[in-house]
């Protein structure tokens, strides 16, 4: 029996077509209000009226709603900017250090940046909430202040470099550069690239006076298109300094021989010259052979953390500035991470020194996957592939002591006949 007849009518066409149609419009509507719960995000939804009443949102914990912000500064167009998932985690308990997150960046790196961030905040900074300082030779486009801020709602900091941070050596000359570019762009990677060598200068000696980062007492370099591979649920600065740690690092690799001809020969100048700045032991010999010579062992500086008191140091401006005067960083192309390592090895002992084997990183050309199990444990790569426990330099690091001072100047005094003048390049070469 149906419908009509319980009711006592009589079945006609008409009403069956009305009880077809009111079932339609019930569909369409369950279809149409399922899609939009679907589609809308939490914020939009909780706004609905639930068909079963009362708002949906109404008794939902505060702590759980995720509002929409734009850092203060910033203009954050949604329209224009995907929104990113962001982690509102609540801040991790304990003691923040006056430190920060520092990236060299371009504009054209925006991409490769966000890939970065997300994958940092993800893996540490979204509990840690350190703030985050963009450097760039030019000024940042409004696009890119607002690509950054759409990942992350910690502190951003914009600044800009002028000529007194990137540019010349005062001992170089344009032109002299030119020559030497020139005669480089074949030999080695970025041979022939001004702008890589303002960036080594810059990150060797020149950083850590920026108006933005010279009050900070650390600094965690983060550079575009890296991987964080593992939870970080500690704070790296926080366990460096209750260790008296100064310099971390997490990959060790060896620099090219050609982009370097001369730096350990000038470097050994000023170790005779400034024997006064050197601590009593160290860990020279990590970088030292026995034949007194450079092994291009380097940290990799690209991922360092650093406590600043050790750059502005006494002994590691009068180096920087020696070196600066010596002409390699635009006629060579001396690298931050080679000279870095070098000034860590002199001035530090190897307590003073740290290898994070328990962060998972990865640059293009190299990566670390810690293979400890309690270590992989946190994390999301395969150990077999990780370039670091195939490292000499890396392997050098575990099994070298500090070295006294006299008996690194023995060695070097042993040596000298090797280091009487600067490698001669292979042009000047041909012409003898």
């Amino acid at each position: 029996m149906g419908l009509p007849q319980i009711l006592g009518l009589q079945p006609t066409a008409r009403i069956y077509k009305v009880g077809l149609m009111l079932v339609a419009l019930g569909t369409i509507f369950v279809t149409l209000y399922t899609a939009s719960s679907l589609l809308l995000d939490d914020s939009a939804r909780a706004s609905l009226p639930s068909v079963l009443g009362g708002n949906k949102g109404s008794n939902q914990d505060p702590a759980q709603q995720v509002p929409v912000i734009a850092p203060v500064g910033t203009t954050l167009d949604l329209g224009k900017i995907p929104a990113a998932r962001i982690s509102y985690d609540l801040p991790a308990e304990g003691e923040r250090l006056n430190a920060a997150i520092v990236v060299l960046v371009r504009n054209s790196e925006l991409d490769g940046l966000r890939k970065s961030m997300r994958m940092f905040e993800d893996r540490f900074n979204r509990r840690f909430k350190y703030p985050y300082v963009l450097l760039n030779d030019q000024n940042f486009t409004q696009e890119f202040r607002d690509g950054i801020a759409a990942i992350t709602k910690n502190e951003l900091r914009f600044g800009t470099l002028d000529s007194d941070y990137w540019g010349y050596s005062p001992s170089v000359t344009p032109e002299e550069t030119e020559r030497k570019l020139e005669y480089n762009k074949n030999r080695y990677l970025y041979g022939g690239s001004l702008s890589y060598r303002f960036m080594c200068r810059f990150q060797s000696g020149k950083f850590y006076h920026h108006p933005l980062v010279r009050d900070l007492d650390w600094y965690w370099r983060l550079e575009p298109d890296v991987e964080y591979y593992c939870d970080i649920d500690y704070d790296p600065f926080v366990y460096m300094r209750d260790r008296g740690i100064k310099y971390g690092f997490t990959i060790a690799p060896r620099e090219g021989r050609r982009t370097v001809e001369s730096l350990w020969y000038h470097t050994r100048e000023w170790v005779k010259q400034n024997t006064h700045l050197l601590p009593p032991r160290s860990l020279v010999n990590w970088v030292m052979g026995t034949d007194g010579h450079y092994n291009l062992c380097h940290f990799w500086s690209i991922f360092e953390i650093v406590d600043l008191s050790l750059y502005r140091g006494e002994a590691y401006e009068s180096y920087f500035n020696y070196l600066d005067n010596a002409q390699g960083f635009f006629y060579e192309r001396w690298g931050d991470a080679p000279i870095h390592s070098i000034a860590a090895s002199l001035l530090l002992q190897k307590g003073e020194i740290h290898w994070f084997e328990d962060i998972g990183y990865k640059h293009p050309g190299n990566m670390h996957c810690p293979r400890d199990p309690q270590m992989h444990a946190k994390c999301v790569c395969d150990p077999a592939k990780s370039y670091t426990y195939r490292s000499a330099c890396q392997t050098r690091f575990e099994k070298v002591n500090n070295m006294a001072k006299e008996r690194m100047l023995e060695i070097m005094r042993n040596s000298e006949t090797s280091y009487l003048s600067p490698p001669a390049s292979e042009e000047e070469e041909k012409k003898s």
